[in-house]
């Protein structure tokens, strides 16, 4: 049997194009708003386009969920309460629940849609985390979650996508105000921060906005394969700088006490995840230097049983799970 000639094109780029082989639609639909197609290839495993971006690949989707978790979770001494916002295919989630520490993982993802098809399709990501009876799976707008729970967390992880339509305000100042205020003191909060190479605009934007909020704010980076274009940066941010002076040793003894096994996580990798190549470097030191004015939290006084459930259980809003631009 000959192998199917359809080519899948990645058009994220608007100089340069990156094809890849469908060997088998999975699943395929086009809307008034976006067109996504999931489909396998012989290198990739199942992938996951939307509108010409891949998104995810089960290939190496472990790359991003393991720095997205195990870089804060490592630097704390034993995390008990994370809220993830977004990263409704659960592979964050999945991460996170590898720490024995932890007392309840809380996802906050607008489109249970999301998490419907990657449960269909791809469902090692996830691993099984949705049956974790620590795992609190709330279908709701992440920003509205955010500025009214009245919970505190050692970590927030923000799973989002970019700073483009609907989740353009999970980038902004206010939001991250109101993560600040859902954080325990010394708490900390993790962002994507997307392509630095080729939007160093993003990195600064955040990076400036973190600034103006937190003691201490410190990107990193790691090698996605799929996400052609560079590096792919990630941003931390706390009130405790001291979660970043750990050594290898530490972390390392921390690994073993956890028992967490990773495939791309190291004591070392996570060191050397923080020292940057000098063209975003310089985005850094820039954005620090005249960092967005501190704001005061948007958060509402905590809404009653009642109205969380009603919020809850109302229909989601149609989102996007992208972790890169998308065209204009």
């Amino acid at each position: 049997m000959s192998k199917p000639d359809r080519w899948i094109e990645e058009t994220f780029h608007p100089h340069w194009r990156v094809r890849l082989q469908a060997d088998k639609i999975l699943h395929e639909v086009k809307t008034d708003h976006q067109h996504l197609v999931i489909f396998e290839n012989a290198t990739w495993g199942t992938v996951l386009m939307l509108d010409g971006v891949c998104q995810l690949t089960t290939s190496d989707e472990f790359v991003y969920h393991e720095m997205m978790a195990h870089v804060p979770l490592m630097a704390l001494k034993a995390p008990k309460r994370v809220l993830v916002v977004g990263g409704g295919d659960g592979g964050v989630m999945r991460e996170v629940l590898k720490h024995p520490s932890i007392e309840k993982a809380t996802l906050c993802e607008i489109d249970r849609s999301v998490v419907d098809l990657s449960l269909a399709h791809y469902p090692a990501i996830a691993g099984g985390c949705f049956d974790d009876p620590r795992c609190d799976l709330v279908i709701a707008d992440g920003l509205r979650y955010v500025a009214g729970t009245a919970e505190k967390f050692d970590a927030i992880i923000v799973d989002s996508s970019e700073p483009i339509g609907p989740s353009a305000v999970l980038h902004t100042p206010e939001f991250f105000a109101d993560c600040r205020r859902a954080l325990r003191d010394g708490g900390i909060l993790v962002t994507q921060n997307g392509l630095p190479f080729l939007f160093p605009d993003h990195l600064a934007g955040t990076t400036r906005a973190l600034g103006g909020l937190f003691a201490k704010v410190a990107p990193y980076v790691c090698t996605q394969p799929c996400y052609f274009g560079g590096p792919f940066a990630l941003n931390w941010a706390s009130d405790d700088a001291s979660h970043l002076d750990i050594s290898v040793k530490k972390l390392g003894r921390r690994r073993d006490k956890r028992n967490i096994e990773t495939r791309y996580w190291t004591p070392s990798v996570h060191i050397a995840a923080f020292a940057l190549p000098r063209y975003a470097e310089l985005v850094v030191e820039q954005a620090l230097a005249s960092p967005t004015a501190a704001i005061t939290s948007s958060a509402k006084p905590p809404p009653s049983r009642t109205q969380r459930k009603r919020r809850q259980s109302a229909p989601a809003q149609t989102s996007r799970k992208v972790r890169r631009p998308l065209k204009p």
